[in-house]
C-alpha cells in the first residue's frame, strides 16, 4: 500500500530548529519516501530567519493558515498554530494517515481526527503538560513511543500500551573514521547539562572540548554561555550544523550530562556509530541509547566523578577500546536496523488507515 503521509507536531522544523524529533521525522520521512509513499510535514513557524520572512508574507498574501515550502526535498507545511494549519494542509496533502507528534500532540492530533483522518500518536517525550488536549479523549487512538523508557511512562501513568520504534538513523550521515582527539558536547543548553560540561573544561584544562549549538538559545542564555567560557582556552564553540561528521571526525569522547528526562538521547547512537563511547547522565531513555557504549552516572553525581570517568576514557586505552568495540556493536543491534523500522512503520500506519475505512463502513 503506498501511502500519503503527514508528520504533525506544533514544534519549529528544519532548518528553523533542530532536535532529535526533527531529525528523526526528516529521516524517516526520506526513507518513506524511498519506499514510494508520499510523505510531507506540519510544523510550527516562528519569525527566525528567510523562512520565517517568507512564511509572513505568503500567509497575508494567500490568506492561509499554513505555507509550504520544499527546503528539506518533501513538502514542509509551517504555521503559527499547526492545529490551525491543519485544514489546510487536508486540502492540500490529502493525506491517508497523519502522524501527530510532539508539541501539543493531542491537540494537533484532534485537529486532524475531526477531520475523519486516520492519525497515530507517537510519543517523544514525557511533558504530560504539553499535551494541549485531555488524553482520555484519545482511549481508542494507536500510540507509538520513541523508546521503552517513553511507553512506560506513559503506561504508568494512562494505562496506554504504546508501540515502540526507535528514532531512526541513517548510518551514513554520521559515520566516520574519528581522529579521537576531542570531547563533544552538543546543545549547549541548560536542560542539557551545559553547566556540568563547562565544570568538566575547567577541571581537565588540558582535555580540548568542541561545544556544538544545536536548539536556540535567548539572550540571557548565550550571554551567561559567553560569560561562563571566558578564559576556558579549551573550548572551541561552534555554531549549529547539519552535517555532525566534522564533529564526530575529532571526538574521542561524547559527553550527554542532561539535566532532564530524555526520552532517548540521539548524539548518543550517531556517536556509536563511529564507535565513539558515551559519557551520559542515567536518566530517562539514556540508559536504552547509551547501553553497554559509554559510561552512565547517576543525577546526583558530584563533578569530581564526571572528571574522574572522563580522565578514565581519555587515558585507559584498555578500558577506552572495550567500550569503543561496545558502542560499534551496539549501533548494529536490531532495534536500529531501519529497515526494519520503516517496515513496522509502514504495518502501523496501514493498520490505522484500514481501521478508519472499516469505521466508515
Amino acid at each position: 500500500m503506498t501511502l500519503k503521509i503527514v508528520f504533525a507536531s506544533a514544534h519549529p522544523y528544519l532548518p528553523q530548529i533542530a532536535g532529535g524529533s526533527q531529525s528523526n521525522t526528516h529521516e524517516m520521512a526520506r526513507e518513506l519516501l524511498a519506499r514510494g509513499h508520499e510523505t510531507s510535514v506540519l510544523a510550527g513557524l516562528t519569525r527566525d530567519g528567510w523562512i520565517g520572512a517568507r512564511g509572513r508574507v505568503m500567509m497575508k498574501l494567500s490568506r492561509r493558515k499554513a505555507v509550504c515550502d520544499h527546503s528539506q526535498g518533501y513538502p514542509v507545511y509551517r504555521s503559527w498554530f499547526a492545529w490551525e494549519g491543519a485544514a489546510d494542509v487536508a486540502r492540500s496533502a490529502a493525506p491517508d494517515v497523519v502522524v501527530a507528534q510532539s508539541g501539543k500532540v493531542l491537540r494537533v492530533a484532534r485537529a486532524f481526527r475531526d477531520m475523519g483522518l486516520p492519525t497515530v500518536i507517537y510519543l517523544h517525550n514525557v511533558e504530560f503538560e504539553d499535551h494541549g488536549e485531555p488524553i482520555e479523549d484519545f482511549g481508542d487512538a494507536i500510540f507509538l513511543a520513541n523508546s521503552q523508557f517513553t511507553a512506560d511512562r506513559y503506561r504508568d501513568a494512562y494505562g496506554i500500551s504504546s508501540t515502540v520504534i526507535n528514532p531512526l538513523f541513517q548510518p551514513e550521515r554520521y559515520q566516520v573514521p574519528s581522529r579521537r582527539e576531542r570531547v563533544l558536547f552538543v546543545n549547549p543548553h541548560p536542560a542539557k547539562g551545559v553547566d556540568l560540561a563547562l565544570a568538566l573544561a575547567r577541571a581537565c584544562p588540558d582535555i580540548p572540548f568542541d561545544f556544538v549549538e544545536s536548539w536556540t538559545l535567548s539572550e540571557d542564555q548565550r550571554a551567561a554561555l559567553m560569560q561562563s567560557m571566558a578564559g576556558l582556552g579549551n573550548i572551541t564553540l561552534h555554531s549549529r550544523t547539519d552535517d555532525m561528521r566534522e564533529h564526530y571526525g575529532r571526538a574521542r569522547v561524547v559527553l550527554v550530562p542532561s539535566r532532564w528526562e530524555e526520552t532517548w538521547g540521539r548524539i548518543a547512537s550517531e556517536a556509536h556509530y563511529s564507535g565513539i563511547p558515551v559519557l551520559a547522565t542515567e536518566v530517562g531513555g539514556l540508559g536504552e541509547a547509551v547501553g553497554p557504549g559509554g559510561i552512565l552516572l547517576p543525577p546526583q553525581a558530584e563533578p569530581s566523578e564526571w572528571a574522574a570517568a572522563l580522565r578514565s576514557l581519555w587515558e585507559d586505552s584498555t578500558l577506552y577500546e572495550s567500550l569503543s568495540r561496545a558502542a560499534a556493536r551496539y549501533a548494529e543491534r536490531p532495534q536500529l536496523d531501519r529497515a526494519r523500522q520503516i517496515d513496522q512503520m509502514e504495518e502501523i500506519l496501514a493498520a490505522a488507515v484500514d481501521s478508519r475505512t472499516g469505521k466508515a463502513a
